[in-house]
């Protein structure tokens, strides 16, 4: 049960890597410009995680400058919700270190992403590769956050914040309340139309570290950039069919019936019923009609906004600015309940 001590507060970042792509905007951006008219959101360009892998530092400015335009293009508004980046905010780190004084090693061996991306060379890794999840856990809890929209794959970090918040509350616990002094985050779950897949291979999801840009629709790309990477969207040998059953063993065309009822916010039985019977030519056509229709507007304003880096950088150093305040407060009640020299009685 959500914990009522604590005001919701939603908490979520993207890696400044690659470039975000028709699954970000349909599992995670249009979710997020939905939740700010109902929430309190901070929504964090999360730099520090980007540097657990090798970066070429002349380009994660801009990489991160091209993470926030998509956030504000998806309709994210600075006035009410935080875009910022994550290394402009020092309590990500400072709660970070006292989180692993917290954790227990034996919490992040189980994390199966880090035996994932690390394979058989897991001593080659960054510490920083492994001990992300800590850090994880620092980005939502030193704003209190109480949920975090979160996909299958970051379900496991999510538990991990919980574990770490519950044992900093025991461990650090005070009469007078501190043993709920972090609440125990819970996830947002994506709901339908946010598991897109590659347009490549209908069993893969679709992934901005794809080699193959044509797998991947980026929200960048130029109207007839669209329509031609969906013309060339992978397909088989038959034509739509007219109910849920006839995608049975077929990923690739449930893919595109998936994308086309999630851009054109109606059911996939609509879009089954609709296009029954169709061949994939004119299927596709449809389909690339309505991805251009949506996106044309996301593509526009995001152009528009990397135009202009300086206001980019204003609307982060003010998000930055708030950002610090929300923590702020918090960090000094965690320096007390520790009990470091200097802090408040």
């Amino acid at each position: 049960m959500t914990d009522t001590t604590h005001s919701p507060r939603v908490f979520s970042g993207v890696q400044p890597t690659g470039t975000l792509h028709l699954g970000n905007y349909l599992g995670a951006l249009r979710k997020f410009a939905r939740l700010q008219h109902d929430h309190d959101c901070l929504f964090c360009i999360v730099d520090l995680h980007a540097i657990t892998v090798p970066q070429e530092p002349g380009k994660l400015a801009d990489q991160t400058r091209h993470i926030a335009a998509a956030f504000l293009a998806a309709g994210v508004e600075p006035d009410k919700a935080l875009v910022y980046a994550q290394s402009a905010v020092p309590a990500h780190t400072e709660l970070a270190w006292y989180f692993n004084c917290v954790a227990r090693m034996g919490w992040l061996q189980r994390m199966t992403q880090f035996k994932d991306k690390a394979g058989k060379n897991s001593e080659a890794m960054s510490v920083g590769l492994f001990d992300y999840p800590v850090l994880q856990a620092a980005d939502i809890l030193a704003f209190k956050a109480t949920h975090v929209p979160v996909g299958e794959d970051q379900k496991q970090h999510l538990e991990l914040s919980r574990d770490i918040a519950a044992k900093f509350n025991r461990d650090f616990g005070e009469p007078a309340g501190a043993p709920d002094f972090f609440p125990l985050p819970e996830p947002l779950i994506d709901g339908p139309g946010a598991r897109v897949m590659s347009l490549r291979d209908g069993t893969k999801k679709m992934s901005k570290s794809d080699p193959s840009d044509a797998s991947r629709i980026n929200l960048s790309d130029t109207p007839e950039q669209i329509a031609k990477k969906i013309r060339k969207a992978k397909t088989d040998t038959g034509g739509v069919p007219g109910e849920a059953d006839g995608l049975e063993g077929r990923p690739d065309i449930a893919n595109l019936v998936s994308i086309y009822a999630a851009l054109a916010d109606i059911p996939e039985a609509q879009v089954l019923s609709d296009h029954a019977g169709s061949q994939f030519g004119p299927f596709k056509a449809a389909l690339a009609e309505v991805a251009v229709e949506a996106l044309r507007p996301v593509g526009d304003l995001m152009r528009r906004y990397l135009a202009d880096p300086d206001e980019l950088d204003r609307i982060m150093s003010r998000s930055a600015d708030g950002a610090r305040a929300l923590s702020e407060p918090v960090m000094s009640d965690v320096r007390r309940i520790i009990g470091f020299h200097g802090s408040a009685s």
